[in-house]
């Protein structure tokens, strides 16, 4: 459903044109240092406004509304809302007779008998994300000093990223993106083996975020074209460090001591200006259809920093149930 996690566990809630978005931690420890300025800087990251990105323009100033008393939180559940202030739903409305291509728009419909909220993508909208950057907010204190940087390495298939978006804006369409992510400073031994493998754990998350189509740990695909004596990384201390890193810092489910190291591939959003067919389902015939509104030509613009929020979710997760992080801090 809407809830991950088995002690730091992230419940996410709201709608795009709703009355807001927002989040609900339990299992945060008591005593951590919290307040309004740490939202800041990843927030920031994610807002829009950028060549690229939705005109759409939100304050997103978080509310902290349970769970953080004198500027620490208290051990019980933490509650961040974030309010819903620029809104354009008529935009939306001929969307309930005319899907979108690639989207959530048919699915919803079907999956929730007509009483999901449509507009804006609803509850499938990327404006959910804004809760899992807040709560990456808190996991990233939580873990430290594990360091986690992703970034955007290319668009619509360039790394070039400014020529890419340029090109974008000069043909009005989507484009997609990979983006990267390192973690450093991991301690050896967290996940499972199996069902909940670091991995397993990492893309579940991935997943839950909107427009991702796939991931790679280490070398990845490029590990099928590979000898074993070329994608073995040779061990050179007890710590686990390694010659070589084509594991991505995971072995057996287990992080290793390396830097752990993965990609995700994000696909072009849906909403695009161009003329395309889709199905009428008011008249059962094949229509045209201009989407309107304010969307992004290249959501993976603002992705990274949600990428480094659900990999700190996971983190503090995983970290929390080894005791590596306590219960209470001091």
């Amino acid at each position: 459903m809407n809830t991950f996690g088995r002690i730091f566990r992230v419940n996410i809630f709201g709608e795009s044109h709703g009355t807001g978005v927002g989040v609900v931690l339990d299992g945060v420890p008591a005593g951590l240092p919290l307040k309004f300025s740490d939202f800041e800087s990843d927030l920031g990251r994610r807002r829009a406004g950028a060549k690229g990105t939705t005109p759409r323009k939100e304050a997103d100033l978080p509310k902290l509304m349970n769970g953080v008393f004198n500027n620490h939180t208290t051990g019980a559940p933490l509650v961040i809302q974030f309010e819903n202030t620029n809104t354009r739903s008529k935009d939306y409305d001929k969307l309930r007779e005319m899907p979108r291509p690639g989207h959530a728009d048919f699915v919803a419909t079907k999956k929730f008998g007509g009483f999901e909220d449509y507009r804006g993508g609803g509850h499938f909208s990327a404006r959910i994300t804004l809760g899992l950057v807040g709560a990456g907010v808190i996991a990233k204190k939580l873990i430290a000093p594990v360091g986690i940087e992703a970034k955007l390495i290319e668009a619509g298939g360039n790394k070039d990223i400014e020529a890419a978006i340029d090109k974008a804006v000069e043909e009005q369409d989507s484009i997609g993106g990979i983006i990267e992510c390192r973690v450093i400073n991991l301690p050896v031994g967290l996940g499972e083996p199996y069902f909940d493998s670091l991995e397993s754990s990492l893309a579940h998350m991935m997943f839950a975020i909107p427009a991702v189509k796939g991931i790679e740990f280490g070398s990845g695909f490029q590990a099928a074209k590979m000898k074993g004596s070329q994608h073995n990384d040779n061990i050179l201390s007890m710590d686990g460090k390694t010659e070589t890193n084509h594991a991505g810092g995971i072995n057996g489910g287990i992080s290793n001591g390396n830097d752990l190291v993965f990609r995700i591939a994000i696909k072009p959003t849906s909403s695009i200006s161009k003329e395309q067919k889709t199905l009428n389902v008011k008249t059962g015939k094949i229509d045209i259809l201009r989407v309107e509104g304010r969307h992004d030509l290249c959501v993976a613009l603002r992705a990274p920093v949600i990428v480094e929020a659900a990999t700190a979710v996971v983190l503090a997760d995983f970290m929390l149930l080894e005791q590596n992080i306590k219960r209470v801090i001091q």
